[in-house]
């Protein structure tokens, strides 16, 4: 059967792979034409994705190589990768509107061809006697390989169905944050081959696969008309209390994942005495396994709904610290590396089950309004897709905090104990949160009960979140 025409790209339209009308929720056109389309440009947007989660994370590794002629301190490194962590975080907010503002496939070129600037400064710096203020310089270009995350995912979310969104979008987000372990596996590879005084053999790794993910959005990826800025829709999505919750909640998921991910590596040699190879050999792992179970977080979350496998996550998050703050105490190293590779895994199954739940909310509130089929559906990727940005931003500053937190802890106790403490107490308010708005059973009609609104003044809420 040949391909509708209205799904067909306009390539004279604009100078670029342009399709003028797309209809995901269509099942039709979604079984002839959409899926296949949708699936293209989700694959080659997990590859630009993944170069940037790299190229984002890459002084998680830079660091590793730093042995004591570079004169930088343990507090030094945590606030290198803390201001990686603090830029990525704040480029995510442009980063979603230039995918409607310049199209998805020629964002997709740009933001992928801008990695180039980080990688070629580092490859320029890395050696003694650069002083610490050109490294920061460097390590706050790496953060435009954060925002490629924001732009990637408002891009996805739009080209699929609401029912196929908590697999599309965990697949993305799981494949782009394989880029963490992977910088780091490959910092591995180079410490055990080259040495520790070799960085930029690791940049020159990255220098033509940041091309290659380029040319292949180029060649392949599409732009989809419809996909406007709607400001309307950002105000609305900032007023709503929503988005801010469920901000706070992926502090909590995707804030440790980046968190954890840039101080893993750093927390070995300082707590437990590793040097950067013994360190490098396991810093891959946590991440590694993280971003591959994050799909399967969309999944049961598509299954069961999100909030239930979000509140289980949180729980088992602050099991997880208990066993790292425990330890931290003893002295185990064994011990520690399995809370804190638990902790990665959790936090990727939360990754996955929080960014099902933010379509979910929205459709699930248009409902609540009396909106139904196509219009419910098209208000709740209005709404969700302005929302999406702005809470990916947010919860990747918990990476800065836990950065942070870790500096502090280190510098003031010479142990990351504090610090984790910490951290339990926030996975505890986390779970009480997800409980209490999306899971708390509010009374009804003969003592029944829905799933409790996030904000009383519209009742009709009340019961709409039952499949978020």
């Amino acid at each position: 059967m040949p391909e509708p025409a209205t799904a067909k790209p306009a390539a004279a339209r604009r100078g670029g792979r342009w399709i003028d009308e797309w209809d995901p929720e269509d099942e039709e056109f979604w079984r002839t034409t959409g899926e296949r389309v949708a699936r293209r440009n989700l694959v080659l947007s997990i590859v630009a994705e993944h170069i940037g989660f790299s190229i984002w994370t890459l002084w998680s590794v830079l660091v590793l190589f730093m042995g004591p002629e570079y004169g930088v301190d343990a507090a030094g490194k945590f606030f290198l990768v803390s201001v990686a962590t603090l830029v990525g975080a704040l480029v995510r907010v442009p980063y979603t509107f230039a995918v409607a503002r310049f199209g998805g496939r020629n964002w997709t070129v740009v933001s992928a061809s801008m990695l180039l600037l980080p990688t070629v400064a580092a490859w320029l710096v890395m050696e003694p006697g650069t002083s610490y203020g050109t490294f920061l310089l460097v390590a706050i270009l790496t953060g435009v390989g954060g925002g490629n995350f924001a732009s990637s995912m408002t891009n996805i979310n739009s080209f699929f169905p609401l029912r196929r969104k908590g697999w599309a979008l965990g697949l993305n987000a799981g494949g782009g944050n394989i880029g963490v372990p992977v910088v780091q596996l490959v910092g591995l590879l180079v410490i055990a081959t080259a040495g520790e005084g070799h960085p930029r053999v690791l940049l020159a790794v990255y220098a033509p696969l940041i091309v290659l993910a380029a040319v292949l959005a180029w060649r392949y990826m599409d732009n989809l008309g419809p996909v406007t800025n709607d400001t309307g829709a950002a105000r609305e999505s900032v007023r709503d209390g929503h988005t801010w919750i469920m901000s706070f909640l992926y502090i909590g998921t995707f804030g440790s994942f980046i968190g954890y991910s840039f101080a893993f590596g750093l927390v070995l040699q300082n707590e437990f005495d590793r040097t950067p190879l013994q360190a490098a050999a396991v810093t891959f792992i946590g991440p590694l396994l993280g971003s591959l179970i994050r799909p399967l977080g969309g999944s049961w979350a598509d299954r069961w709904g999100g909030a239930r496998i979000t509140l289980l996550t949180f729980a088992g998050m602050a099991g997880a610290t208990g066993v790292v703050i425990a330890a931290s105490a003893s002295g185990s190293l064994p011990v520690f590396l399995v809370g804190f590779i638990a902790l990665f895994m959790l936090s990727g199954l939360g990754n996955g089950s929080t960014y099902k739940m933010i379509p979910g909310i929205y459709h699930a509130k248009a409902r609540a309004r009396g909106l139904t089929g196509d219009a419910a559906a098209a208000w709740g990727r209005r709404l969700s897709g302005a929302a999406i940005g702005l809470i990916g931003a947010v919860g990747a500053l918990g990476g800065l905090g836990i950065n942070l937190a870790f500096r502090q802890s280190f510098q003031s106790t010479g142990s990351g104990t504090a610090a984790f403490a910490g951290f339990l107490g926030f996975y505890a308010v986390c779970s009480l949160v997800t409980w209490a708005v999306y899971l708390r059973r509010a009374p009804g009609p003969g003592g029944g009960g829905a799933p409790a609104a996030a904000s009383p003044r519209d009742a009709s809420e009340q019961h709409a979140y039952a499949g978020v």
